[in-house]
């Protein structure tokens, strides 16, 4: 049931429920008992058998070059600072940073690509870790939006629509899905730090919010430094058995509260302060990396022992899904390369090729790769043809929603797989495109959901995360 007709139907039946011990009050308390679920899933979800339990969406934020990284272009090295063709820009719209420049000039990748993996996927020099988990990953060249600016584009890509106020990915899965771990949140975020230009684009809570679903179903933000979580730890003077029996006598005034007035935020706010409870113990353990061996640490590189860092982020990440957390989401900053590609994407780079490879690898020596879903994309790409000056060994490029290239591992993907094609420019998607809602859909259809079928009535409208125009899953993409 939606959650505006589940409040309504709250709403007709209050006074049934008030004197009734199969009220909807006294169900949210039983999910907390010992061995149940803190949430069910939708009736009817999924609706078929999912490849994939859970996922990890690693955001590249700001638009990594696809040109630099993963979409090699070798003839634009005999067009070094040639106009681009009209032709091949087709009046696209441009952002304020370029609409103003008098020449396009073709700016070549100043990077080695090499072929790796028995598909021979073409990776730069630039991801040598990466470029090791050829064979795992399933490569999308072909993916484009219609956003061209940061917010709208992240916000898009994280909510399935460019207006903020909308229900996240990590939300929808929970709302329908439910819990598979009582004692840790289905759905966690984290913002690690960055290496490249100290300016980047500004992430927001909402990107993780819960939109008009239940706002249980939001993202939990963990913090590199101080309490993991604000306001987790007991003040002094306050021991756990205190603040059960705070919990037990404010549970009951809410219960009281909901009888009255059958708010289902009511019903949240009872969830949440037993969740927080629970997570007193189960955060620190979480945050506790003595356990990790050795060879685990080194897996992952120098940077895994540092908090904040998208290593530590990462190793945190698989520890999550471990736990059957439902969905992590990892906001890595400062891939906003306007100039100094040269010097900002190598730092960029730095930091999280090493992570990625770990990640990836440590999910599948444990035998979770298989059934956890593994994305990695920013919200654009970058232009062919340079912003600014222009020389051999330096440049910068603009946004560019056209085409970019993101990859995926685990989950039920076809492995070492390279899906669609760009122009000799990186420009135009050529052969097989995916929209964002393709990706969004083929996320869901991983985990069991027919995107078509995963709706909410709200303001009228019955509200998707993939919209109200024809997209599909990209099943040449699936095993």
């Amino acid at each position: 049931m939606h959650p505006i007709r589940e409040s309504l139907t709250a709403l007709t039946r209050r006074a049934f429920f008030g004197q009734s011990a199969l009220g909807l009050g006294a169900a949210a308390l039983s999910t907390m008992l010992p061995g149940r679920a803190a949430a069910e899933p939708i009736a009817g979800l999924p609706h078929f058998a999912p490849t994939a339990k859970r996922a990890i969406f690693l955001l590249m934020n700001g638009g990594p070059s696809q040109l630099d990284l993963f979409d090699h272009k070798p003839k634009l090295a005999d067009q070094f600072d040639k106009e681009l063709p009209d032709s091949i820009r087709k009046g696209q719209r441009l952002t304020t940073m370029t609409s103003g420049q008098v020449r396009f000039p073709l700016a070549p990748s100043k990077f080695k690509f090499a072929q790796h993996g028995k598909a021979g996927l073409w990776v730069s020099e630039l991801l040598p870790w990466t470029a090791k988990l050829a064979d795992e990953l399933t490569v999308v060249k072909s993916l484009h939006t219609e956003a061209i600016n940061h917010d709208p584009a992240v916000t898009y890509l994280c909510t399935g629509n460019q207006i903020p106020g909308k229900p996240s990915l990590g939300a929808w899965l929970s709302y329908g899905l439910g819990t598979m771990n009582k004692d840790l949140p289905d759905f966690v975020v984290m913002t690690p730090s960055w290496s490249g230009r100290k300016e980047a684009q500004a992430i927001y809570n909402r990107l993780w919010s819960a939109g008009f679903l239940p706002s249980k179903h939001q993202g939990v933000a963990l913090r590199s430094q101080g309490d993991p979580v604000l306001f987790l730890s007991n003040p002094d003077g306050v021991d756990a058995s205190t603040r059960r029996t705070m919990l037990d006598a404010l549970g009951k005034l809410n219960q009281q509260h909901f009888d009255q007035l059958a708010d289902p935020e009511t019903q949240t706010r009872i969830t949440q302060y037993e969740m927080a409870f629970r997570m007193q113990t189960s955060v620190p353990d979480l945050m506790d990396l003595s356990k990790e061996d050795k060879k685990t640490l080194d897996l992952y590189g120098p940077d895994v022992t540092k908090p904040g860092t998208f290593a530590a982020s990462c190793l945190l990440a698989r520890r999550l899904v471990e736990r059957d957390v439902r969905f992590v989401q990892l906001f890595h900053r400062g891939w906003d390369q306007h100039a100094n590609i040269a010097g900002d994407l190598p730092n960029q780079c730095r930091d999280v090729d090493q992570a990625c490879y770990a990640l990836v690898t440590d999910l599948k020596q444990r035998g979770l790769l298989k059934d956890t879903l593994v994305v990695w994309t920013g919200e654009f790409g970058r232009t062919v043809y340079c912003q600014g000056g222009l020389t051999k060994a330096n440049y910068g490029r603009d946004h560019h929603p056209r085409c970019w290239t993101m990859w995926m591992a685990g989950g039920g993907l076809k492995p070492g797989y390279a899906h669609g094609e760009t122009d000799d420019f990186s420009y135009n998607v050529v052969k097989d495109p995916v929209h964002l809602h393709d990706l969004n859909a083929t996320i869901l259809h991983c985990l069991g959901i027919d995107h078509k079928r995963f709706a909410v009535k709200f303001q009228g409208l019955d509200q998707r995360l993939t919209g109200v125009e024809e997209h599909s899953a990209v099943k040449a993409l699936l095993a």
